[in-house]
């Protein structure tokens, strides 16, 4: 018998072969038999020198494509039989009740976030989303910040090297303008969401962190009505104790605006008598007019704080990179 007709009769046993094994040690014996660096069609390769010229490109090939083709079947095998062995040997009704009441825990940030949005649900806001990825209008210009403005500056934002010249957004205020230009007013939203900035990582900054921004748009909407949600929202997040003061301050898409401080039992803990929670004003007559409202209609707030901030001082953290570090440890206390 010639070397070219040894070739099928090899196959279909190597074929038989891998089928039959019943488990993954099993089939790895098999495919050592066969095509392992000392199996039976390693052996035929071998022989190839002993052929003819004529011969040796037809055995050649031959080999090669039943090699090709075992080593499909067994790849296929092995995914069987790996799927047969993870599938566990008694039925499982998973519809049992587990024997543990909560099986792992929220992130304390996804909890204070949930908690925040909870507060402003109750008087009547809705969660809007946008993009972190922003371009300079959104993030900067429709906001009235001027091109020379030191929130535009290189060692504040990231720019991405990109032709469109994006940037990942400073704050969630760029979504407080896609909602206005996609909506007539009233609006009443909250911004929950990621945002980025060029910070140090130490332990009160991340050059990454969770903000959540207010906007409501109405007649006749004043800066009383923004101190009453501040002090409703407050109150809620810090306990019935705490007081809001707010301090004149500068923003280029509010006027008149401001810095919301607060003192409550928590922040008498760190040593502390007022702390710096958040930033707010009524919105800037150009930012309406950069929406196509009319400021002579309608007026209306925005302010945003940190998430990360209010956690902190919550549950007595005084690191904010242990929310992004991923500690088992740490995570399993909240």
């Amino acid at each position: 018998m010639s070397l070219l007709d040894e070739i099928e009769p090899l196959k279909q046993a190597a074929l038989a072969d891998l089928s039959a094994a019943a488990d993954v040690p099993a089939l790895e014996q098999a495919k050592g038999k066969w095509i392992g660096p000392h199996g039976q069609f390693t052996g035929l390769m071998k022989q190839l020198g002993n052929l003819s010229k004529e011969e040796r490109p037809a055995a050649g090939k031959a080999i090669n494509a039943a090699k090709v083709e075992l080593e499909a079947v067994l790849t296929r095998a092995r995914e069987e039989l790996e799927l047969k062995a993870s599938i566990p040997k008694h039925p499982t009704d998973f519809t049992l009740p587990g024997r543990r009441r909560s099986v792992g825990r929220l992130h304390p940030l996804t909890q204070t976030t949930e908690d925040i949005v909870r507060s402003f649900r109750k008087i009547g806001f809705a969660v809007a989303d946008g993009p972190e990825i922003e371009d300079d209008y959104h993030c900067f210009d429709a906001l009235n910040t001027p091109a020379d403005h030191p929130a535009r500056d290189m060692q504040d934002t990231f720019h991405l090297a990109t032709e469109e010249k994006l940037i990942l957004r400073t704050h969630t205020s760029s979504v407080q303008i896609r909602v206005m230009k996609q909506q007539p007013p009233p609006v009443r939203i909250i911004v929950p969401g990621r945002v980025y900035r060029r910070d140090t990582a130490d332990a009160t900054h991340n050059p990454t962190f969770q903000q959540v921004e207010g906007l409501y748009v109405d007649k006749n909407v004043t800066v009383a009505d923004l101190k009453g949600t501040v002090e409703f929202v407050f109150r809620e997040l810090m306990g019935k104790d705490t007081k809001i003061r707010f301090r004149p301050h500068y923003f280029s898409y509010t006027e008149p605006s401001f810095e919301i401080d607060f003192s409550s039992p928590l922040v008498k803990k760190m040593g502390k008598e007022w702390l710096e929670i958040a930033g707010c004003g009524m919105v800037h007559p150009q930012v309406f007019e950069n929406v196509g409202y009319d400021p002579e209609e309608w007026t209306g707030w925005a302010f945003g704080f940190g998430i990360e901030r209010i956690a902190m001082i919550r549950y007595g953290i005084t690191d904010i990179r242990l929310f992004y570090e991923n500690d088992v440890r740490f995570l399993q206390q909240f």
